[in-house]
């Protein structure tokens, strides 16, 4: 079937239930970023494989929203399609709420699978069309009629991480968010982030690829708590050891039920940003809501004493795979056909060598030249493109590991660069250096730092068009919040403030469309600096140790300052892959990460 096909099947059933525009996001049923293959019905019905973005179909016209690290994308993987791509963020591009204000006739309806829209985003999208007496119909999930060879629901075995890892216990984590609830006067707390309970119940799953979450809800009261998972998923042993922790488990499919069932006058806190609006429904108008933050969001991006440790070694481990790859590819680039795929596939073998690998944290983006400013570039046996001894090759890649999940990118020079090259390769080196060597107050948020950055670039009339920096879970989402590096403000993204124990990217680019593009991005730990009577301060310690590469920058732009903490930097990278390397590799990395010096 065409997307012409599938959008006309759309459109019969929504005239047969008189439904006027019909909205897919992309999420699932918890609000999750990367989906199971079940809930990629956005991609089913527009051909955008991003993992961003959220369709509108009427009866005449159809459009889609995504951000900046998919337009170029998104504009190939829509043509021809009937859809009309619309540019989130960027000047005259209507909102999906403004845009349907425009066009919808009074009374009409708004269509959606309640299960897959959160909570706020119905709020706020009927205070947008109150003026038009719209109405929405989100009890049926359209898609299940028009996608015949639909995928099945992934049920994967669910698996416990261990205290080692972990740092504590899942008896003294529900310790810990029961006092919250308490403070706040919560009867009950409804969880429907699958990292949010994976991390708080020390469990970890199969059911979305590369990241290691199950499908399940968790509502947890003052003396119990109920886990809605598929009960299949689970073995009898780590049921048991649930049951000991006081967890109970209902079927997945239970949970709008036994919310119905809440008590009269019992206060249940849930977060309208990620309880979808379908259960939120489910509570009777009897009992009381607490629309506020998970408080498990907070408790899980600051790491354990014990997973930042964990963490530094994972990190020396993919260290070593990645130093590896890079020495690979320069020297064999253009001796042998290397193509992006099989980059991706070699450096997918050097992490699998590695004790204690998993699995990838996320899609590989290995992206050759032109390929390079597609922001989140995925290859294809079709768009996979051969390595030549020229330009660059960006490679964003990470790991899981026992020890924790990696995010690293390193824009590796395949052979003699133009000076615009280099001095594009510098400026943004140099905002990544800036920003790894912060020291601010605490209370500081990203929004904050995030100029640090991108300074050196709109010096020079430059930006790109992404965030700076996003969280990481522990063997969880490598995408992680609430913390994040972004300089726009927007009313629904708060500038949490960095605490210690967090663990952030710094991840500055430059894209030039139709010819290369360029990451240079480490994991940070936020720690504590020095205390003065202006109160304590904060910095960071890089994580990622991998070198950048030397072919590729100009040390006439960098200041004195940068070029010592490059070469500091690169004197650590050494220290910690060497005693793990060859003496062959050894000599190669030597020669990487000598000390650069101004000519």
């Amino acid at each position: 079937m065409t997307i012409e096909e599938r959008l006309a099947g759309l459109r019969r059933e929504m005239a047969r239930r008189g439904i006027d525009a019909y909205i897919v996001p992309t999420e699932d049923f918890h609000g999750s970023e990367y989906v199971g293959a079940y809930f990629k019905v956005r991609e089913y019905l527009s051909g955008f494989t991003g993992s961003a973005g959220t369709l509108l179909v009427m009866p005449g016209q159809a459009a889609l929203w995504t951000d900046g690290r998919y337009f170029l994308q998104a504009k190939e993987q829509l043509d021809d399609s009937g859809i009309v791509l619309m540019r989130a963020g960027e000047s005259g591009v209507p909102t999906l709420a403004d845009y349907l204000k425009e066009r919808l006739r009074e009374r009409a309806v708004v269509g959606f699978d309640g299960r897959t829209v959160s909570s706020r985003f119905v709020k706020k999208l009927s205070e947008k069309l109150r003026d038009k007496q719209v109405s929405f119909a989100g009890g049926e999930d359209l898609a299940n009629l028009v996608w015949a060879d639909r995928p099945r629901m992934a049920c994967e075995p669910v698996w416990e991480l261990g205290v080692s890892c972990a740092g504590s216990t899942r008896e003294e984590k529900i310790a810990v968010v029961r006092g919250k609830m308490a403070e706040q006067g919560a009867d009950a707390l409804l969880l429907s982030a699958l990292d949010e309970i994976a991390w708080l119940l020390n469990l970890r799953g199969g059911d979305i690829q590369y990241t290691p979450v199950f499908l399940s809800y968790l509502l947890l009261r003052r003396t119990d708590a109920l886990l809605f998972v598929q009960q299949e998923a689970v073995d009898s042993k780590l049921r048991e050891k649930l049951c000991q922790a006081g967890v109970t488990l209902a079927p997945y499919e239970a949970v709008e039920r036994e919310l119905g069932r809440i008590c009269a006058g019992q206060t249940v806190w849930l977060d309208d940003k990620k309880v979808s609006d379908r259960l939120a429904g489910s509570l009777p108008a009897s009992a009381r809501r607490l629309e506020m933050t998970s408080p498990v969001e907070r408790l899980k991006a600051v790491k354990t004493p014990a997973e930042q440790r964990n963490m530094e070694q994972a990190h020396i481990k993919d260290g070593v795979a990645v130093t590896r790859f890079i020495r690979w590819v320069k020297e064999n680039a253009g001796t042998e056909k290397i193509t992006e795929l099989r980059a991706a596939q070699k450096l997918e073998e050097l992490r699998a060598a590695m004790d204690g690998y998993l699995g990838p944290s996320f899609s590989p983006i290995i992206a050759y030249g032109a390929h390079g400013a597609i922001v989140h570039y995925e290859p294809t046996p079709e768009s996979d493109a051969v390595l030549l001894p020229k330009s660059f090759c960006l490679a964003d890649t990470g790991g899981h590991y026992w020890q924790g999940t990696t995010d690293i990118t390193r824009t590796i020079a395949l052979g003699a660069l133009t000076e615009e090259e280099k001095r594009m390769y510098t400026l943004a080196l140099r905002g990544h250096l800036k920003l790894g060597a912060a020291v601010f107050l605490q209370g500081t948020g990203g929004q904050n730092l995030d100029v640090l950055a991108r300074g050196p670039l709109w010096e020079n009339g430059l930006d790109y068009r992404h965030g700076t920096g996003h969280g990481v879970g522990y063997l969880l989402n490598v995408h992680e919040g609430p913390q994040r590096f972004h300089w726009r403000s927007l009313p629904e993204v708060d500038n949490v403030p960095l605490e210690e124990g967090m663990v952030i990217s710094n991840e500055p680019g430059l894209y030039i469309e139709g010819r290369f593009g360029i990451r240079h991005e480490n994991l940070l730990l936020c720690c504590r600096a020095g205390e003065s009577e202006y109160g304590q301060f904060l910095q960071f310690k890089t994580l990622t140790m991998v070198p950048f590469d030397r072919d590729a920058i100009e040390p006439s732009l960098l200041t004195e300052g940068e070029l010592a903490q490059l070469n500091h930097y690169h004197q650590t990278v050494y220290n910690a892959l060497a005693p793990h390397l060859t003496e062959e590799e050894c000599a190669w990395l030597a020669e990487v990460t000598r000390e650069i010096k101004r000519s």
